[in-house]
């Protein structure tokens, strides 16, 4: 409504008589140059809309010529063969530059349609019609010849009725079941040439698409390799990022790059939801992943097809997956993300393909699982959730530094034995829930927690359970530091009623100090066994003759908390007492 129509004729004119060459949408220009025009010149109008009568207009504005021009019609086939001439030229000069781009699939037509609407955007608005997956055309799969690769390449066959694949690995026909996958997968009809490449490198995928056979030309990609060297943020380095990034990051560029120019049907990239929800340990998988789920965004912003599923768990064991013991499993399942079969997964991969958004995630969420944890400890994404399942706003009830009042009042007024028998039941539940097991029986007390089946995962994992139990703060040495359920009872005890554990006795502070005094000895092989049996020795006395099951090994205090989480859970793994 600001805008001075009139000066901005007279700007592009230069203020003289000239020609006006304009498109009937633009009604305001047709009178400002009208109005400019008065003295003589010609006004050439384009378009169908707002055509004016030319009668009129020699009546209204004398000396003025108007006309309308239709750019088909009027110019003619020559004409307007020597214009597009021109025009190529100095878009292959550089003199012109074409106005940016930006496409929809035809599926998202409403969502383009509300962009239009909005005026915000510089160039052409277009809606592509997406080419449809071609059967006599190739697909190729990275990661081909694994678990999931093959899964995916028979589901393509059966389901999609396609006839072409290049299954793509490291190990090419050399992989673990690769003949066997080939000579299935012919069975049902199709081709497959399987081949040895390292899509990491951008010259190796370069030649595997150059190499199809353009009889069969490539009209889809479905990226499946990936790579894991799990450590927990200290611990990650720029090798082990390397190692996840190139497979799965990397990869997926050098793939966009080599097939930018072709008429692919469908761009697939199967993705993690660590790079969504995130996952304890998977820093570098994490980010690899939602580079993928980025890239995913771009290409549709380019108009090309692409979507980066974020998978959870399939059931089957794959290549990354095949090191899970059923313990993970179990942990897994506790925190809500349920395994999936293949053909539950196979039927989420057909539905994020036709869906249309590039990000979509396949999780099997166990919403009643999810809620029976604190809510602090969930993923902000999955919070939501939780929320109907709970009833209510979710409590807060991640660890604060101060004791949990119920538990306290449970243990004020009973004996240091009373509570300690409290405190072990506690401890021995929660283990027992850690390792899958429904009866806090299965859990001995004296039993090592390294001989119960704990690794560095689940270790964490029971302490976190206690620390949102007893509102303590616990560090991450702590199953490290008490190598047994007894002895996490007893420190518990000691921090939740000092004034129980001050009235002891002698003994205790007897021992505090022969704590500290082992905390500051790193002793040799030699005085290490002469230790240990004399401890031994104390204990069998303590037990009437019966000799404690285990005795812990010693640690410099200082080199504990000096050490990243990854050396510590690696020593836990190596070296909990057994």
């Amino acid at each position: 409504r600001d805008l001075d129509f009139e000066q901005v004729v007279r700007e592009a004119t230069g203020g003289r008589g000239v020609d006006v060459v304009l498109n009937s949408l633009a009604g305001p220009f047709v009178d400002a140059s009208l109005r400019l025009l008065a003295e003589g010149g010609r006004l050439l109008e384009m378009g169908k809309t707002d055509i004016r009568d030319p009668e009129r207009i020699a009546a209204e504005y004398p000396g003025v010529r108007y006309e309308a021009y239709d750019l088909i019609t009027g110019a003619g086939p020559d004409r307007i063969g020597r214009m597009l001439g021109e025009l190529s030229e100095l878009f292959a000069s550089g003199g012109l530059v074409a106005p940016p781009v930006r496409a929809w699939p035809l599926s998202r037509a409403r969502e383009a349609l509300r962009y239009l609407s909005q005026a915000k955007h510089t160039g052409k608005l277009v809606l592509d019609v997406p080419a449809p997956v071609d059967p006599e055309g190739t697909v190729l799969i990275t990661g081909g010849t694994g678990t999931l690769g093959g899964q995916v390449a028979e589901h393509l066959v059966r389901t999609w009725g396609i006839r072409h694949l290049l299954l793509v690995s490291r190990s090419g026909p050399d992989a673990p079941g690769a003949k066997e996958l080939a000579l299935a997968l012919g069975e049902l009809g199709a081709e497959v040439r399987i081949v040895a490449a390292d899509v990491a490198d951008a010259t190796a995928v370069a030649e595997l698409v150059a190499g199809i056979d353009p009889a069969h030309p490539l009209t889809g990609v479905i990226h499946a390799a990936g790579a894991l060297d799990d450590a927990m943020l200290p611990a990650q380095s720029p090798e082990r990022l390397a190692r996840v990034w190139g497979a799965k990051a990397t990869a997926a560029a050098n793939l966009h790059a080599a097939t930018a120019h072709l008429p692919l049907a469908m761009f697939v990239m199967l993705s993690s939801a660590a790079g969504v929800m995130g996952s304890p340990g998977q820093a570098n998988y994490a980010a690899a992943n939602a580079f993928c789920d980025a890239l995913a965004s771009h290409r549709q912003n380019l108009g090309l097809p692409g979507v980066s599923v974020a998978w959870g768990l399939w059931a089957e064991a794959s290549g990354m997956t095949g090191h899970l013991t059923e313990a993970d499993l179990a942990r897994m399942a506790r925190s809500g993300i349920a395994a999936m079969s293949g053909e539950q997964a196979l039927r989420l991969l057909d539905a994020a393909c036709w869906h249309g958004d590039p990000q979509p995630a396949a999780v099997d969420l166990d919403v009643r699982a999810l809620s029976a944890q604190p809510a602090d400890a969930l993923p902000a994404l999955l919070r939501a959730l939780t929320a109907d399942a709970r009833g209510a706003t979710a409590r807060r009830t991640a660890a604060t530094g101060a004791p949990a009042a119920g538990l306290v009042g449970r243990l004020t007024g009973l004996t240091p034995d009373e509570q300690h028998r409290v405190l072990l039941n506690l401890v021995r539940t929660q283990a027992a829930a850690v390792l899958g097991h429904t009866d806090a029986g299965a859990v001995d007390s004296d039993t090592p927690f390294k001989d119960l089946g704990f690794d560095s995962l689940t270790a964490v994992e029971l302490r976190n359970r206690l620390a949102a139990a007893t509102g303590l703060r616990l560090p991450a040495t702590f199953i490290f530091r008490h190598p047994t359920s007894s002895a996490i009872a007893e420190d518990l005890r000691e921090q939740l009623c000092p004034a129980a554990a001050d009235t002891s006795g002698p003994v205790f502070g007897e021992l505090e100090k022969l704590e500290g005094a082992i905390a500051r000895f790193v002793p040799d092989d030699q005085s290490r066994g002469r230790l240990a049996k004399r401890l031994e020795a104390l204990l069998w006395r303590l037990g009437d003759g019966a000799p404690e099951a285990a005795v812990g090994h010693t640690v410099d205090d200082g080199a504990v908390e000096a050490a990243s989480d990854d050396e510590l859970f690696a020593f836990i793994d190596r070296e909990l007492p057994s």
